[in-house]
């Protein structure tokens, strides 16, 4: 019978749960250290490097959970969340009437998921407590690792506060066999994994920060309903685009939105230039109309005040892994920025994709003579390195492009008209494979490398039907398609002309985009 494995986690927040899950479900020891204290508790205050906005779980997040061998799992996940079925966006006519225009994510009507990072930490944490191989030690910060030795050091950082000054806080020493890290963008285990692999590193800021707000649920809704407490439509990301920034609102599931604003460094510095505050309001009523009827300016001024301006990292990284003894997943691998939604979603990918290759391995040895864990964990592990990199690496660069999509690209006629002739093929001829990138990324598991090639042969292939269209190559089968097509869809196709021929070049260029 082959030996229990001890697996150390390290952090515990979704990823690194889900990755206990895994890893308890195919009988190891597993045992997880969090820097911080029990996530679950109210006391417990997030760093200011893990505080993030709320969450969007997709396909691949909940994919990934359907294999984590916990059959009420999804169910006991999606009972806190609210489905976003599209983009609402905001904004204000020439004549100063405030309107929304809802963009659909997908035309066959599939949603994404809102959830609150803390709740969906807490069902996770709450499955994992009643497996009797699972220990947690939270207040645990790694502060060594010897990767050949398969031995590490954590600080006990609840024993500081009673350590008298000059003196270090208690140190201990555990033995494993194997370390997933799954400790956030700024990875303490990536760091001690550089010393021991030589890891290509590369970290970009983008000139963003971001700041949290609040819209409250209505103090008296009509019906007492969950839903009546919203005070715009919980089904939908809200967002203001700013063309440079932009505003979002993303629901909860007690009424609330939480709110962020996405700005370039230089209007932080406007913005805070007035301890005051009083021209926040101003400055909200001249990008963001009508966000000062949901949120009062008084409590504007407050949050901006309060809440952290935090900056927005994007991290690529090769290999994940040493050896047989540690791999890296989620941010710890390649913290990406959240205009995607796919953060979190890559990162539960990340544990599915491992333990399948792991399986795989664990398979084709477990038959040998002189069958070793190590030795079939370290092929899994290269393996792993090799297929996930260039995956991570396109999520990645998506994420950077989706946040001028959403600041600016949604208000363009070149891009709607891009986005329904794509739903349109992928809805009336299914056969031809045809899909939105963004549909690709949110509601299915093809790989993101793979998405990306299919992305851009979709727009190569546009470009070249609408430079036909409009030199007449193959101008009559296209326009005899769109007069059919327009008796059902007519104002969409009048739109879409009226871009196409009111400026050749912009249409030429915006079809060699990726989406």
């Amino acid at each position: 019978m082959e030996k229990k494995q001890k697996i150390v986690v390290i952090g515990a927040g979704p990823v690194g749960s889900l990755v206990a899950l895994y890893a308890a479900s195919r009988g190891n020891d597993v045992e997880i250290y969090e820097l911080r204290g029990d996530l679950r508790d109210p006391s417990t205050t997030p760093l200011n490097f893990t505080k993030s906005i709320n969450l969007a779980l997709s396909e691949r997040g909940l994919n990934a959970m359907r294999h984590a061998g916990q059959p009420k799992l999804i169910d006991h996940v999606k009972a806190a969340t609210i489905p976003m079925r599209g983009r609402m966006i905001h904004g204000k006519k020439p004549n100063g009437q405030l309107y929304e225009e809802a963009q659909d994510y997908d035309v066959h009507g599939r949603a994404i998921l809102a959830i609150d990072r803390g709740g969906l930490n807490k069902r996770l944490l709450d499955i994992l407590e009643e497996m009797p191989n699972v220990t947690f030690f939270f207040s645990h910060k790694l502060t060594g690792a010897d990767f050949r030795k398969n031995k590490a050091w954590f600080e006990v950082k609840d024993e500081t506060a009673s350590t008298e000054k000059g003196q270090r806080a208690r140190e201990i020493e555990i033995d494993f066999d194997f370390m997933i890290g799954a400790d956030g963008a700024h990875s303490a285990v990536r760091y001690h994994l550089m010393k021991y692999t030589r890891m290509d590193y590369e970290q970009q800021y983008i000139d963003t920060l971001w700041c949290e707000f609040q819209i409250q649920p209505k103090e008296n809704p009509e019906d007492g309903t969950l839903m009546s407490k919203f005070r715009i439509s919980p089904n939908h990301l809200h967002i203001w685009p700013g063309k440079k920034f932009m505003f979002i609102a993303i629901p909860s599931d007690d009424g609330t939105f939480t709110c962020t604003l996405f700005a370039p460094a230089e209007f932080y510095t406007f913005l805070e230039s007035d301890p005051s505050g009083s021209h926040i309001p101003d400055f909200f009523d001249s990008y963001f109309p009508g966000v000062t009827d949901l949120i009062p300016p008084a409590q504007l001024i407050s949050s901006f005040h309060s809440n952290p301006h935090l900056p927005l990292i994007s991290i690529k990284c090769k290999p994940y892994h040493y050896s047989s003894s540690a791999v890296i997943v989620g941010d710890a691998a390649h913290a990406m920025v959240p205009f995607y939604g796919q953060g979190m979603n890559a990162g539960l990918e990340d544990v599915r994709i491992l333990f399948d290759i792991l399986d795989k391995h664990a398979r084709m040895d477990e038959h040998t003579a002189d069958h070793d864990p190590a030795s079939s964990r370290e092929r899994a592990l290269d393996e792993y390195s090799r297929v996930r990199v260039q995956d991570a690496h396109a999520i990645n660069d998506l994420a950077l492009q989706n946040y001028v999509e959403m600041r600016s690209s949604v208000l363009s006629p070149s891009y709607r008209l891009r986005k329904w002739l794509e739903e349109q093929l992928s809805k009336y001829v299914p056969s031809l494979g045809w899909q939105t990138k963004y549909s690709r990324v949110s509601f299915g598991n093809e790989r993101y490398s793979e998405v990306v090639k299919k992305s851009d042969h979709q727009g190569k292939v546009l470009m070249r039907a609408l430079t036909g269209l409009l030199f007449g190559a193959v101008g009559g089968p296209l326009i005899a398609m769109g007069v059919l097509m327009a008796v059902r869809y007519r104002r969409a196709v009048d739109v879409g002309l009226r871009a196409a021929m009111g400026n050749v070049d912009s249409m030429v260029e915006y079809m060699t985009m990726s989406r």
